[in-house]
């Protein structure tokens, strides 16, 4: 193997195990939340806030660490949030009280979104344009796989060990990719001789913050109030952003159609997919009974055929147009979901599994076509605002796709224990939570097929 052979090997790997266990710790909390409830005497949207206060510090922070990363080198800012990412997964399993729980948990999320950042960053500058889709395609293929053991080694964890074994059980992964990290030798700068937008950069993790947390309060006039003011704060740092010299973002880049349409895209694909598994994990463990290891190993359907699909659907969207594959997929997904609007205690296991299925396969040939898109539709000297994207649009689609659920539990059950009396609520819940990401998944296909049809430009 040749040196820059090698050195792609490295960097493909770092970024790919850093998207492997950043996706797990995402998402193993909804499988364990029914013992940590138990312990810790966690109502049904405190357990909620258990995922979404990782996934809310990641939004915040989405944004101003795409300049910040590049400003101060991909390498060092990678190196620094795997740390992060490391006291954050050592400190919530040794946690004995709700804040300390939540505490460690917003650590990991800082972690986390640098790492959603840098993973991204550092393919588009050490990767070149003609490999670039099948690297993220692996790149993204890990991502998945990270979510696909979340819920089974997740489950099987939690029944034979105990919920925080689920956090232990990743420290090994995050050793390895911080000695990895330190044996890249290059470095990766820009905007160096730029002003940092702090004011943007504060404007934005202000609006997100107040959007995501009014929007789970929703169903309350407090939270309509903070709901909105969040929108407002947005609509002003756009404003802010397109008169700065230096912008934390560059509004200007959602001219081009393909960016655009691929970002709008992306949020409404994780709006319409990230709540599944909490809905299914919800209707076994509660509903029917089953143990979390028995409903990890059905769980893991989805992001399985994910993972295996994702590579193949990146190598091909460096030949094909990846808007078209990323369109046939979101179809296939909303078909899927289509199948497990009705979910209840009795439907058929068999039902739930081809549902899982579509999903998987479908997702896996939107997601990596679909960021190769948002990557390729940028000037090569705006990657890190791409990256960024890239990692905001996830970000604030699963928090939105949670918040969804938890808007509709706070209407529909109020702030209750989940006990067999209020199941049937629960199941009615579930359903029309599905049947709102089922239309939204719907959007998401035409919106795919409306950046196909557009004519504007890709770069790489």
């Amino acid at each position: 193997m040749n040196a820059n052979k090698k050195r792609d090997f490295i960097v493909i790997t770092v970024a790919s195990l850093a998207t492997f266990y950043g996706a797990y710790m995402g998402n193993v909390t909804p499988v364990a939340l029914p013992k940590m409830a138990e312990i810790f005497g966690l109502s049904n949207i405190m357990q909620n806030w258990v995922t979404n206060i990782f996934l809310l510090t990641m939004g915040v922070l989405a944004i101003p660490l795409g300049k910040l990363c590049s400003r101060y080198g991909v390498k060092k800012t990678f190196i620094y949030s795997v740390i992060l990412m490391l006291i954050g997964s050592i400190g919530t399993p040794l946690s004995h009280t709700i804040p300390e729980l939540l505490i460690f948990r917003v650590i990991q999320g800082i972690g986390g979104a640098g790492l959603c950042v840098d993973s991204m960053l550092i393919i588009a500058e050490a990767i070149s344009p003609e490999k670039r889709g099948q690297a993220l395609g692996i790149t993204v293929s890990c991502t998945y796989i990270g979510i696909a053991l979340a819920p089974v080694l997740g489950g099987s964890l939690t029944y034979n060990f105990g919920w925080e074994s689920i956090f232990w059980v990743m420290i090994p992964f995050i050793l390895l990719n911080l000695i990895l990290l330190f044996t890249i030798k290059e470095e990766w700068f820009k905007y160096q001789n730029e002003k940092f937008d702090l004011k943007g950069s504060i404007v934005f993790a202000i609006g997100i913050l107040l959007l995501i947390y009014g929007f789970s309060i929703f169903n309350t006039t407090i939270g309509f109030i903070i709901t909105v003011a969040g929108v407002l704060l947005l609509i002003l740092f756009g404003k802010i952003e397109l008169n700065s010299k230096y912008p934390a973002y560059d509004i200007k880049l959602y001219k081009n159609k393909k960016f655009l349409s691929s970002n709008i895209a992306s949020i409404l694909s994780y709006i319409a997919t990230f709540v599944v598994t909490t809905i299914v994990n919800y209707n076994f463990q509660y509903v029917r009974g089953f143990d979390s290891q028995l409903s990890g190993l059905i769980l893991i359907t989805f992001p399985l055929l994910m993972a295996i699909v994702a590579p193949a659907a990146g190598k091909l969207s460096d030949r094909i147009d990846p808007q078209k594959i990323a369109t046939i997929g979101m179809i296939i997904v909303t078909v899927g979901l289509i199948l497990l609007v009705p979910l209840d205690k009795d439907t058929s296991i068999v039902i739930v599994l081809v549902s899982l299925a579509l999903q998987g396969i479908g997702y896996g040939l939107f997601a990596s076509p679909n960021i190769n898109t948002i990557m390729s539709s940028v000037p090569p000297k705006d990657t890190p605002m791409a990256s960024s994207a890239v990692a905001t649009m996830r970000i604030l689609g699963q928090t939105l796709s949670t918040g969804i659920l938890t808007v509709i539990f706070a209407i529909m059950m109020g702030n209750v224990i989940i006990q067999p009396s209020n199941y049937p609520q629960l199941i009615s819940c579930s359903q029309i939570t599905l049947l709102i990401i089922t239309v939204i998944s719907a959007l998401c296909f035409i919106v795919c097929h409306i950046g196909y049809k557009s004519k504007d430009k890709l770069y790489f």
